[in-house]
């Protein structure tokens, strides 16, 4: 989910939830995560001059941020980064931060969330993994990406993709769009729920976005719900199987051990996934 308005579009005339749990995570870490000083979360209005509807706030029984077509141009297997910059490139620099919250407005930590883009002229490396790469939220659910604004190409306004999966959860596959782009009204994908709150830094851009995961919590200390299905036990790896750090399985002949709680899919082998598993 994106930024709401300071003042939510609800009747109670106070911050939501997630606005109050978002503002005291971000004064605990550096900016760019605040933005403009504020929680970072006014939507910028559409093309239209009007506000666009907003994913809902991040209170209990609201629904998650909503999903999106993965496209044609999706490669598993990205390198685990943070920055897609590379030396001499072209493009205006682009740094995203926000957090990843589930039901109960509570930070998840360990989600993995996998980005991929086009390049300055609209582009997209299909051979290697230029403006592709997966990183995981830290311990306050927060994440950062550098990056380049992405270029345009034919049919589609400018947006980033990205899937996410929390420990033992489904993925979410979604794309975020930037406010005042005029193919944004002629885009049939674009949705502006998924609107960033994006502003320019001194001949860069700096944006923002929350997004919130079907993960069900119950308010408490602990951000994650932990998995519920049985460990392998050493077994062959598997998709569609829940592992937990220290999970031991087999993998083309060789024996690996989990490091980070996922539930395994096509692309995620362990032979190609060392963010996620160690080699015995």
């Amino acid at each position: 989910m994106d930024g709401e308005p300071t003042t939510p579009a609800r009747s109670t005339g106070h911050p939501s939830r997630k606005a109050v749990l978002r503002a005291a995570l971000a004064a605990s870490i550096a900016a760019p995560a605040v933005l403009m000083g504020v929680p970072a979360l006014a939507r910028t209005v559409s093309g239209s001059g009007q506000a666009p509807a907003l994913t809902p706030s991040c209170d209990d029984g609201d629904d998650p941020t909503p999903a999106q077509m993965e496209g044609p141009y999706f490669k598993p297997n990205s390198p685990r980064r943070t920055s897609l910059l590379e030396p001499g490139g072209q493009g205006t620099r682009l740094t995203v931060t926000g957090y990843v919250f589930g039901l109960a407005c509570l930070p998840l930590s360990g989600v993995l969330l996998d980005f991929w883009q086009a390049d300055v002229n609209g582009a997209y490396d299909n051979v290697g993994f230029r403006f592709r790469g997966h990183q995981f939220t830290d311990a306050k659910g927060a994440f950062t990406l550098t990056t380049i604004v992405p270029g345009l190409y034919p049919g589609r306004t400018r947006h980033l993709h990205v899937k996410l999966q929390a420990p033992g959860r489904p993925v979410l596959t979604t794309q975020l769009y930037f406010p005042g782009e005029p193919r944004n009204n002629t885009d049939s994908l674009f949705d502006p729920r998924l609107l960033m709150t994006v502003r320019d830094a001194g001949g860069a851009r700096e944006a923002a976005f929350d997004f919130v995961l079907n993960v069900p919590q119950t308010p408490g200390p602990g951000p994650t719900p932990s998995p519920t299905t049985p460990p392998p036990g050493g077994s062959a790896w598997a998709v569609g199987t829940t592992y937990r750090p220290g999970d031991r399985v087999t993998h083309g002949g060789r024996g690996y051990t989990c490091l980070q709680s996922h539930t395994a899919q096509a692309g995620w082998e362990p032979s190609s996934a060392p963010a996620l598993w160690r080699a015995e």
